[in-house]
């Protein structure tokens, strides 16, 4: 059984395969074939030998799946694969970014592999010989045969027998070389310079910079981006410069010791030149020393003699020393005070007064205040002052002992400019003035250029290179040099530089730019300008001319045609291809094709194996599997079990513990679902207590009928979010209430009849003294009046306005607004009616008459009925008869029912 010795099984994942040796299985992701190889597996039983593929847990057949989740199983790998030992699924198998090269065809015999280089020229050019090879994915590789270097075969995919190539390419096998090889995964394509990683990025090698590797880094120059010369900050850079020097080191510069006008020492102390000294927030060298003043020009210029302190810009004296006034005329200068003697004798120059006489000065001074040189207010012919010193000038103008220059119009010495360590005056005589001073030592960082100390040279000078301090004039040919008066960066006389020569038309290879032949792109056999994007034409090993770049090779389905120098489309047969047509294909595109002679034919795979992806070739053309022949019967070979069976369904995976979290979010969902559950059995409940409440409601006959004012206040509240009302029910009335009713009804009623038979009657037409009636028979008003008001207080103050509203009506509830308010009626419209509540009502009445109310309103007068009621409550009783109207005779036979005729 196989799994008797699993502990020993190996697993091999390699190309080299071939034929009657030892006994092996060949296996590719879901098939696996055994036969014969030349591969020994030393203690082995069994040699598996994997071919690149992906392998997880569920890859047929049952053999390698086996092998596989084998925790024993090991890898051992061939030149170009991953050296990996152990089994760690899933497991990749697919070669490193580079090419293996197989002496053999199918990929058989010991390969040789390299790698993808790091660096541009690390790729080795060295022949060999092979077979077949093997490309990395997404990558391309450029061979050519050593017979003929120029013809370039650009592979893009594994070649299983380099025999069965186009005739048309003249690809070798017995002498081949790499020419070069890279990842097709960089978009843009790199530069010459670059090379293209498996990553997706351009690799540069040191100088070069840039997303493709196409230009030179800051100090390089030069198409291979070489360093600027030793001893140069700053050359003509860039991968169209020259490298020549344009400005040398500066060693100890006055910013590197906080200094501004002096020198740094090795200390670190700034020596500062003369007239200069510390400023106040602590930079060295940065204002003038006392008896100096600062010039317009930024120079620190000497006071003029006997002044202490002067002005800056203007030079006016501020102070003056002991013995000295300022001069009217000049307020730069002070004036010595005349020497007198006692008597009042003024003494001449060249001498001074001792007192009482004139003394001679020092043959050293021109005017003096003592007898000593240290005396002098103006030294004598050929000397200056210097600190109270009369020093001599040499051939120079230099003064004796110190760096300052000699000024015949100030007779003492002063300072040089400030950015000059010394300076001159050639040919000096007592006829010379400041104004043909000249520099001969300049702070670091400064150069000399016509006697001024400048930061750069001018135009038309270049910086001498043998003392890296002097401008020199470039030649009359040149307008600008470096380096040397003849290098020239630019021409006169309309020409060209190319290279510091000076020419009528620039050079092959080269591009017209400002007065100089620049130099192209190195991509670039011809250019319009410097960058990598701007090539005319192209070189041998960059054929390809696309949007004015030079590219090594078309795209993966393209491929060059040197007649018309453009990318031409392979056949629709042909994954990558050399030339035009079915028969020039290098890879096939469709999966079930092989190569055969260039052109892709249908495969004839055996033993019911496929073409195995990635390597052109069948799984049967790797593994020779014995056959009988005639006589002879086939090799038996060794009985494998699980080599066709595939796997077994997977079982469900053992299940583990939950985690706390889990176990949270079950119960809280365990809780939500039985809060919903008792929510929806309450409201099931509910329904069911009101459909009984609604059945025994029918049963009694007591079950409120639904009309459209109930229908209406559903659906108001429903509409408005209102809890619902509860209907009301009015209880069944009482006999006795029944009966109050129509009594109040029947009140009403003869009320009624009352007012219209009172309002009928317009008594204001006649008069009090007209009429000679006796008082009338008819009951008193003001009994009527009582009787209304003690037994109806609110008759006429009730409205439709007060009543119940529909919904107050209907559900019982009382009216939530305040009650509307009433008109206010007229006071003779609240009359009484005349007759009492005795003459409709058995009952007595127990409770006091309230006294008699004047309603008549004093702007109206009252109508005779309104008179009398009023004189009735006064207890004013008129004559009888002085009431009675005096009938009128209207034609009618019949007699009249007016109560108030007799």
């Amino acid at each position: 059984m196989l799994f008797s010795f699993l502990a020993v099984i190996s697993l091999i994942f390699s190309a080299s395969v071939a034929a009657q040796s030892n006994p092996s299985v060949v296996c590719v992701a879901g098939q696996c074939l055994q036969g014969f190889t030349n591969a020994t597996i030393p203690g082995a039983a069994i040699a598996v030998q994997l071919l690149p593929g992906q392998y997880t847990s569920d890859t047929n057949p049952q053999l390698l799946h086996t092998l596989l989740t084998s925790s024993s199983a090991t890898l051992s790998s061939s030149p170009g694969f991953n050296n990996s030992t152990t089994v760690s699924l899933p497991l990749t198998i697919a070669l490193q970014a580079g090419i293996a090269a197989y002496p053999n065809a199918n990929y058989s015999g010991s390969p040789t592999f390299t790698q993808l280089p790091e660096t541009n020229g690390s790729l080795s050019s060295t022949s060999f010989s092979a077979g077949s090879l093997m490309l990395s994915s997404n990558a391309w590789a450029a061979i050519s045969s050593s017979s003929s270097s120029t013809d370039r075969l650009i592979v893009w995919d594994s070649i299983p027998d380099l025999s069965q190539l186009p005739p048309s390419t003249s690809a070798s096998r017995s002498s081949l070389s790499i020419l070069d090889i890279q990842s097709a995964a960089c978009s843009p394509p790199c530069s010459g310079a670059g090379i293209c990683s498996a990553s997706g990025t351009c690799t540069c090698p040191i100088g070069f910079t840039g997303s493709s590797c196409e230009s030179c880094a800051s100090g390089f120059f030069g198409p291979n981006c070489q360093p600027c010369p030793q001893g140069c900050t700053s050359c003509d850079e860039g991968i169209s410069g020259t490298g020549r020097c344009l400005s040398a080191p500066v060693v100890n510069p006055p910013s590197s010791c906080n200094c501004l006008n002096g020198v740094c020492g090795s200390n670190g102390q700034c020596t500062c030149n003369a007239g200069w000294t510390n400023a106040d927030n602590g930079t060295a060298c940065a204002k003038c020393a006392q008896g100096f003043f600062l010039t317009s020009d930024g120079n620190c210029q000497a006071c003029q003699l006997g002044c202490t302190q002067c002005a800056d810009q203007t030079g006016d004296c501020i102070a003056c020393k002991s013995g000295f006034t300022q001069d009217a005329n000049d307020r730069t200068k002070c004036a010595a005070t005349q020497s007198a003697t006692s008597t009042g004798t003024v003494c001449p120059d060249g001498s001074f007064s001792n007192g009482t006489a004139c003394t001679p000065c020092s043959p050293l001074c021109q005017t003096c205040t003592g007898a000593t040189s240290n005396d002098c207010i103006i030294c004598g012919a050929g000397k200056y002052s210097l600190n109270g010193n009369c020093v001599a000038a040499d051939g120079n103008g230099v003064c004796q002992g110190s760096s300052m220059i000699a000024d015949n119009n100030k007779h003492e010495c002063d300072s040089c400019p400030s950015k000059c360590t010394s300076c001159k005056i050639p040919n000096f005589n007592v006829a010379s003035t400041v104004n043909q001073l000249q520099c001969t030592g300049c702070l670091p960082g400064f150069v000399l250029s016509q006697g001024k100390c400048v930061s750069t040279c001018p135009s038309g000078t270049f910086l001498n290179p043998q003392d890296n301090l002097t401008c020199t004039a470039c030649d009359s040919s040149c307008g600008t040099c470096a380096g040397s008066a003849t290098f020239c960066l630019t021409c006169a006389n309309n020409q060209l530089a190319s290279n510091g020569k000076c020419v009528s038309s620039c050079p092959s290879n080269t591009f017209s730019s400002s007065g100089s032949c620049i130099s192209c792109h190195p991509d670039c056999a011809s250019c319009s300008g410097s960058s990598f994007n701007q090539c005319s034409s192209c070189p041998q090993d960059r054929p390809v001319l696309t949007g004015g770049r030079c590219l090594p090779t078309c795209s993966k389905s393209q491929y060059f045609d040197k007649t018309s120098s453009s990318c031409q489309s392979c056949d629709s047969s042909c994954s990558s291809c050399s030339g035009s047509g079915p028969n020039n294909c290098l890879a096939c595109s469709n999966s079930n094709q092989i190569l055969r002679g260039g052109s892709c034919v249908s495969s004839t795979c055996s033993s019911s194996t496929s073409i195995i992806p990635g390597l052109g070739l069948c799984l049967s053309d790797l593994v020779a599997v014995p056959v009988s022949s005639g006589t002879s019967s086939a090799i038996p070979l060794p009985t494998v079990t699980g080599i066709d069976t595939p796997i077994a369904p997977a079982k469900p995976s053992s299940s583990r513990p939950l985690a706390w979290w889990e176990i949270l979010l079950m119960a809280l969902g365990c809780a939500f679902i039985f809060l919903i559950i008792l929510m929806l059995w309450r409201r099931r409940a509910r329904k069911r207590r009101a459909q009984a409440t609604i059945a025994f409601a029918v049963a009694k006959n007591i079950a409120p009928k639904s009309n459209w004012r109930w229908r209406l206040i559903r659906f108001g509240e429903r509409l408005f979010g209102h809890k619902p009302s509860q209907r009301f029910i009015p209880p069944e009335e009482s006999e006795h209430i029944r009966m109050a009713k129509l009594k109040a009804a029947e009140e009403a009623r003869h009320e009624r009849d009352m007012d219209k038979l009172l309002d009928a009657y317009d008594y204001s037409r006649y008069s009090r003294a007209s009429t000679s009636r006796a008082p009338s028979p008819l009951p008193s008003l003001h009994d009527y009046n009582h009787d209304r008001l003690a037994t109806h207080p609110n008759r006429h103050s009730g409205t439709p306005l007060s009543a119940g509203s529909i919904y107050s009506q209907v559900t019982g509830m009382p009216r939530k607004t305040a009650e509307p308010r009433q008109p206010v009626r007229n006071a003779r419209d609240l009359l009484p009616s005349r007759f009492s509540r005795s003459s409709y009502s058995n009952s007595t009445r127990s409770d006091p008459l309230p006294p008699p109310v004047d309603l008549l309103e004093p702007s109206r007068p009252p109508t005779p009925a309104q008179e009398y009621a009023r004189l009735v409550s006064h207890n004013q009783v008129p004559p009888q008869g002085s009431y009675w109207l005096q009938p009128t005779n209207t034609g009618s036979s019949n007699a009249s029912r007016n109560p108030f005729r007799r």
